[in-house]
């Protein structure tokens, strides 16, 4: 299965399942969210880059590192006392430098779908753990204006648009801080397979907080 195929079928998956068991969920609980995603600099010095640094295709460049304000969205669909469902999609909220002197931006996205386990549900206080599958696309975009010497989008093995399989796990507590609305603070780890092919590591860390509203019995 093609990569933007994959991306697609998660989200249809997302919108399907999360229909179909709408009525069927003993709760529903959708929230919006800001935090931050962590990664270190890449390097390449097979193509002689010292560390730290890409080679474009003609001279080493400081390497990216993913960091920023990121926004998140999703849904949690409790299908029994403690299990359910979760489908996110995390994407940063502007654009950031990739390669400067190529022109090139980058702006992150990932989505995932989980299994949600909830140990226990108090009055308050309701931790959760969840892992599940996804996908991430790092999107970068060419500005000819801000390039040095290019007039044309440079041929990267990666591609312009490259997509990543990804695993992905997550722990984090729902605080009822008012009938029925939450806040969420949650911890990500998110493991990417050859994305080391832009940064420092194939692993990925997330810190952020969500507030949300439960629909249906707690």
């Amino acid at each position: 299965m093609s990569k933007p195929t994959l991306r697609t079928t998660l989200l249809l998956f997302v919108v399907l399942f999360g229909s179909v068991n709408f009525l069927r969920a003993q709760n529903v609980s959708p929230y919006v969210g800001f935090g931050t995603v962590r990664d270190s600099v890449g390097t390449s010095t097979a193509q002689g880059c010292p560390s730290g640094q890409l080679f474009d295709g003609n001279i080493c460049e400081a390497g990216p590192t993913l960091g920023g304000l990121f926004g998140t969205a999703g849904v949690d669909f409790m299908l029994r006392k403690h299990l359910g469902v979760n489908g996110e999609y995390t994407f940063r909220f502007s654009r950031a430098p990739y390669l400067p002197s190529d022109g090139l931006n980058m702006r992150p996205s990932f989505y995932d779908i989980n299994a949600l386990w909830q140990p226990f549900s108090g009055m308050r206080f309701v931790p959760f753990l969840e892992g599940g599958i996804g996908a991430a696309r790092v999107a970068l975009s060419f500005n000819p204006s801000a390039a040095t010497g290019l007039t044309t989008a440079p041929s990267l093995p990666t591609g312009m648009n490259p997509s990543y399989f990804q695993l992905h796990f997550a722990v984090g507590v729902k605080v009822y801080v008012h009938g029925r609305i939450f806040v969420k603070p949650e911890f990500d780890l998110r493991y990417l397979p050859r994305l080391k092919n832009q940064f420092g590591r194939d692993t990925v860390l997330q810190f952020g907080g969500a507030v949300g509203y439960t629909f249906g019995k707690r």
